[in-house]
């Protein structure tokens, strides 16, 4: 009698920061989006230190709905950082990321499996901006992957979400990047696996407010381009060679009225001097502000402090060593 084939697993993991106002009623739109699908289903909340209702909702989520898993983080470490909790935590054969906020349609996910099952590792699901997006998020958006693309070496897909479905490799090569400033979809691009692209239209939030700000835009863009880049030391490189440029032919200017005898028309120039030193000085300064920033960067990579932590106080180590690894897709 032949062995009975282990079921599909999938992962849904959903990072939870102060949305009280619209937890219960989105997990009704995923319960009600994943009810009919053939496969074994868990559902990762991870609650990135809400301070608002949102750990009580998640304790009765999960004691109504058994499929429900909660992990706790300490405080806010952020967006990225709860997603690579979840990931960290997941075992399933395929693992879905997506915001618990409403935006990212629930409908969408038995296409992104089907698309799995036809043999793509990465389904990424790209953003379309509406009309009533605001023209400064649209131009700031398109400007950001213009940048990333142009001054990196790994292409992100313009309007890319945090909505994705990985396969069980794709996870496992991310938890072997151990990266403190994290930029999930750049290092899923970096990967390099099969990939396929859904574009969707993100409906209306279900209730609350954006919790990307401004400042946490700026710091996910900064993340991006010093963790994908080399190009702003090369920029700093650049300016040096510049000014040396300058140097010689300023050199060459002055050395030609000491060869043409002309010397007595060169009048000295206090402000032309004070320009030059600012133009130096600033460029300087703007060198060595870049090497500072990745200076920092590679400080707080050599700490080696966690990603994260869970109120049991866990590390991510003891997360992911807490289950074994799935049996491969086959069941065998």
């Amino acid at each position: 009698m032949s062995a009975r084939k282990k079921q599909t697993t999938l992962d849904i993991v959903i990072p939870v920061f102060n949305e009280q106002p619209v937890l219960r009623a989105f997990h009704e739109q995923l319960a009600s989006a994943v009810s009919a699908l053939p496969y074994e289903i868990s559902i990762l909340y991870i609650n990135d230190g809400s301070t608002d209702g949102s750990g009580e909702i998640l304790e009765d989520l999960q004691k109504t709905d058994p499929r429900v898993k909660v992990i706790e983080l300490s405080r806010n470490f952020g967006h990225q950082a709860a997603l690579t909790a979840g990931l960290d935590a997941s075992r399933a054969d395929y693992v879905i990321s997506m915001d618990g906020d409403g935006q990212h349609p629930a409908a969408m996910i038995p296409e992104m499996l089907r698309q799995a099952e036809a043999g793509y590792d990465v389904v990424l699901t790209q953003r379309l901006d509406e009309p009533s997006t605001s023209a400064f998020k649209r131009e700031t958006s398109a400007l950001f992957y213009r940048l990333i693309n142009l001054i990196g070496n790994t292409r992100i897909v313009p309007g890319a979400a945090d909505f994705r479905l990985l396969s069980r490799p794709v996870v496992t090569a991310l938890r072997s990047m151990h990266e403190y400033h994290r930029f999930l979809r750049g290092m899923v691009a970096w990967a390099g696996y099969k990939t396929v692209i859904l574009p969707f239209q993100p409906p209306q939030r279900l209730g609350g407010e954006s919790k990307y700000n401004l400042r946490k835009m700026v710091n996910l863009s900064l993340d991006a381009v010093f963790s994908f880049s080399l190009v702003p030391l090369y920029i700093g490189l650049s300016l040096g060679g510049l000014m040396l440029v300058l140097a010689l032919a300023e050199m060459i200017y002055v050395l030609s009225f000491w060869v043409t005898g002309s010397e007595a028309h060169l009048v000295p120039g206090w402000s032309s001097m004070m320009f030059v030193l600012l133009v130096i000085g600033g460029f300087l300064m703007v060198s060595l502000g870049f090497i500072g920033i990745y200076v920092g960067y590679i400080f707080q990579e050599v700490k080696r402090r966690p990603i994260y932590l869970t109120r049991s106080g866990r590390s991510p180590t003891a997360v992911q060593d807490a289950e074994p690894e799935p049996a491969s897709r086959n069941g065998s």
